[in-house]
């Protein structure tokens, strides 16, 4: 299949090549950051930079919109694709209705909707992540649609799924605790032992151990430890002391510790019931 990507980000730098390791062809890349185009066409094989929204002249199928959520609708005004052409988008939060009501507004000819949804982090500082073992969340307008890109990402992945866009955006929000906040609390972590004169790394093993037990048993709350767990006072007015002047940090351990003390009472009253 000829794929055009409009967007040349995080996503965009880590899908492209793997839909060409898929066996597709990368026909073209539009950026409006004309570097961040170049960088990803030169990760491809043969893609061409496409230096404006106009792709009526196109011969690319399907069209994947990998920019910024905020972006999707000033984008999509501005965007002219042959007629039956596929667009999808990559965003976790962005309805499938909504990229349907923008192309019926602003296309002029019919364009099938769907979303491709690859759940995972991305940045381009990375090496280039095997998709096989990466959810693929698909949804489209309509089953001709749905099936094309079920068997797009079936040649990618060994992870697929039809996720209507309440589940998706549930999902998202479970990736940004998963994810980004755990990411946030790694790096207070690193601010709090290198100000300190410490090396962050003695916390690897530690930040791995608890990655590799949370994810072996059937919920993490099992295997949860600490001072909060054990309510031990003594252990969080200390730690809080530490973090007199940093009070944001200090409200983000005081509600941690808060949720996981809810937890432990809530399974501990599941228990009883």
């Amino acid at each position: 299949m000829n794929i055009s990507f409009i967007g040349a980000g995080n996503v965009a730098w880590h899908l492209a090549p793997a839909l060409e390791n898929a066996g597709h062809h990368i026909n073209e890349v539009y950026s409006r950051q004309l570097q961040s185009a170049r960088r990803l066409v030169s990760n491809l094989y043969d893609a061409e930079i496409h230096s404006e929204l106009n792709f009526a002249g196109s011969t690319s199928r399907l069209f994947i919109l990998a920019v910024p959520d905020d972006a999707l609708e000033s984008v999509c005004s501005q965007l002219v694709l042959p007629e039956e052409a596929i667009l999808v988008h990559t965003s976790g939060s962005c309805s499938i209705d909504r990229l349907q009501s923008w192309m019926a507004i602003y296309s002029d000819v019919p364009v099938r909707t769907g979303v491709f949804y690859p759940l995972q982090t991305f940045s381009r500082e990375q090496p280039l992540l095997d998709f096989a073992q990466i959810p693929l969340c698909l949804e489209a307008t309509d089953p001709d649609t749905e099936d094309e890109l079920v068997t797009l990402g079936q040649a990618m992945s060994r992870i697929v799924y039809l996720v209507s866009s309440s589940e998706r955006l549930l999902l998202h929000l479970a990736a940004v605790l998963a994810c980004n906040f755990t990411n946030h609390l790694f790096s207070l972590a690193r601010n709090l032992t290198v100000s300190n004169g410490l090396e962050f790394s003695l916390l690897t093993p530690l930040i791995q151990e608890t990655v590799r037990k949370g994810l072996s048993v059937p919920d993490p709350a099992l295997v949860q430890t600490g001072p909060a767990r054990r309510n031990d006072q003594t252990t969080i007015q200390a730690h809080l002391s530490l973090l007199n002047d940093q009070p944001l940090t200090a409200d983000i351990y005081q509600l941690m510790t808060r949720s996981i003390q809810q937890q432990v009472r809530q399974r501990h009253t599941d228990v009883i019931d």
